[in-house]
């Protein structure tokens, strides 16, 4: 694979489609506890699906590279957004 498809990224943003901010508030954090460790007795998520906010929406990033390493949970997550009616932003393509 390319450099520029394991630099390409995703992001669901917590917004849906009718521009409603999507609830709960916490959706962002549980579904990058799919691939969280913890050190020390703290949360660390992975580089390839980490929370974040952008323009004060919250979002998930995910790393092309989880498409390869974890396919099923890549199709998983944008299974959710298709569902659930969010912005799916793809970056780096």
């Amino acid at each position: 694979m390319s450099e520029t498809q394991t630099s390409k990224r995703f992001i669901i943003k917590g917004k849906t489609d009718t521009g409603e901010t999507f609830r709960p508030s916490d959706w962002a954090e549980r579904m990058c506890g799919n691939l969280c460790t913890f050190r020390n007795r703290r949360m660390v998520y992975s580089p390839l699906l980490r929370p974040a906010v952008i323009e004060g929406v919250k979002c998930v990033i995910i790393s092309n590279q989880l498409s390869l390493e974890h396919p099923n949970l890549f199709k998983q997550l944008l299974d959710f957004a298709k569902t659930n009616k969010l912005e799916l932003i793809e970056e780096g393509a």
